[in-house]
């Protein structure tokens, strides 16, 4: 039997550039988690207060995923697309006046903000990606576009060590390895603050610009889309019809742990490796193998996705996340970092794998389903918070204590453990059924 098409000719050039966007966010994500660690640094926070950069970050995605969906289903995938990229560069631009009041607050909104156009790409790029072909190969062809999110990421990683933190004067140290910005007198410690934040600023500035400029490309594109102008929404019924669907209702609580185990492995694997004498800079090339490791991870999947059932191989890599885990948490030294690396590769199926299992057979439903399943992005805001406090247990520093003979920042990862747990008992579950 001939075994159905992943992309049909027809739809190349729409996945093209659908899935261009994958990549769009990816960076967006990857130049922000190291700035957790960053503003820590350069405006004096513990480590909660630093962690609002991903509450605000993440919790966009949850605030604006579900007026996405309606907003969708109202019009249509590309004018979804365009407003989701405007909100994307306009809160890229905000940082402009946010470094020129010095206000955190202004940051953590105008990173709130952009997350708001990342919700309405989400939702609409995920869902389209999956109508683009036969049903059987949709989960297949999310992991291909999936795959290049991390290329994205790797790009926002480059910028975030060359541009941000290798500029950064409040991360210099004298010849002892001794930060040099916390001896400093107040005054001091201003004008080295003031000149940090513009070095925060520039990326993202420049960032809005590029995003504003893919948004007049892809407005003057032809592309197929669902329009369903005028159509009633029959919101109620729909949500009834979901909440009803077990598979839809537990993948949509796999992908918030999924999430937040993510996005604590991601922006806190600096914070690891500084406790092992490595600075914020150098770790950087830690979240770069981290990010190779989970590109060779998606392309890897995607070809096993031809073999294995994805229930099944979900399990399968759910476990290996969790081995990978206990090794960061109980692995001394630069064996456990290494295993702190090793959980991306055993992450790089799980959300598009969770969120094709979700979604099958919802048919014209599938648009409101794909907008919980973004607004369960939201396990990237809550759970790293949590993090953020087990490390302010002893202090602000990240091994203060001692918590089951290892510093609290390797006994924080218990929460990612927690997580992968999550997604075993989901993937188990419907694998059963």
């Amino acid at each position: 039997m001939k075994k159905a098409s992943l992309v049909p000719k027809e739809l190349l050039i729409p996945f093209i550039l659908i899935t261009s966007l994958f990549a769009l966010w990816g960076f967006a994500n990857d130049i922000t988690n190291p700035m957790v660690a960053a503003f820590k640094r350069v405006l004096e926070l513990n480590n909660t207060q630093a962690s609002f950069v991903q509450l605000a970050f993440y919790g966009g995605y949850f605030t604006m995923a579900l007026p996405a969906a309606i907003f969708i289903k109202k019009y249509s995938y590309k004018t979804g697309i365009l407003l989701g990229l405007g909100l994307y560069g306009f809160g890229a631009l905000l940082f402009y006046p946010a470094a020129a009041w010095e206000s955190y607050g202004f940051f953590l909104a105008s990173l709130y903000i952009l997350t708001f156009g990342l919700a309405f790409l989400e939702t609409t790029a995920n869902p389209y990606i999956l109508s683009m072909g036969p049903e059987e190969t949709a989960t297949q062809r999310l992991n291909l576009a999936q795959a290049f999110n991390p290329m994205g990421a790797l790009a926002g990683l480059f910028v975030a060590k060359q541009f941000i933190l290798n500029s950064l004067q409040s991360n210099a140290t004298d010849e002892n390895g001794v930060i040099i910005f916390e001896s400093l007198d107040d005054s001091a410690k201003a004008v080295i603050r003031s000149a940090d934040l513009m070095v925060i600023r520039n990326p993202y500035v420049i960032l809005g610009l590029v995003v504003i400029g893919i948004l007049v490309i892809i407005a003057l594109a032809k592309m197929p889309e669902n329009k369903e102008n005028g159509v009633k929404i029959d919101f109620w019924p729909t949500i009834k019809r979901l909440f009803q669907n077990r598979n839809f209702v537990e993948g949509t609580f796999a992908q918030m742990f999924y999430v937040g185990a993510q996005i604590m492995v991601w922006t806190y694997i600096y914070q690891y490796a500084e406790v092992l004498g490595i600075s914020n800079a150098s770790a950087v090339n830690y979240g770069y193998a981290a990010l190779v490791v989970f590109l060779i991870g998606r392309w890897i999947c995607t070809w096993l996705l031809r073999y294995i059932s994805s229930t099944k191989l979900l399990a399968i890599f759910s476990l290996l996340a969790m081995a990978f885990t206990l090794g960061a948490i109980f692995l001394p030294g630069l064996t456990g970092l290494y295993s702190l690396v090793g959980i991306s590769f055993a992450m790089s199926l799980m959300f598009p794998t969770i969120y094709g299992i979700a979604l099958e057979g919802m048919g014209d439903d599938s648009k409101f389903a794909a907008a919980f399943l973004v607004m369960a992005i939201v396990g990237g805001a809550i759970m790293p918070t949590l993090q953020g406090m087990i490390l302010d247990l002893g202090g602000s520093n990240y091994d203060d204590l001692q918590i089951l003979g290892v510093p609290e920042v390797n006994f924080s990862f218990i929460l990612p453990f927690f997580c992968f747990l999550m997604v075993l008992l989901f993937s188990l579950r419907v694998k059963k059924n």
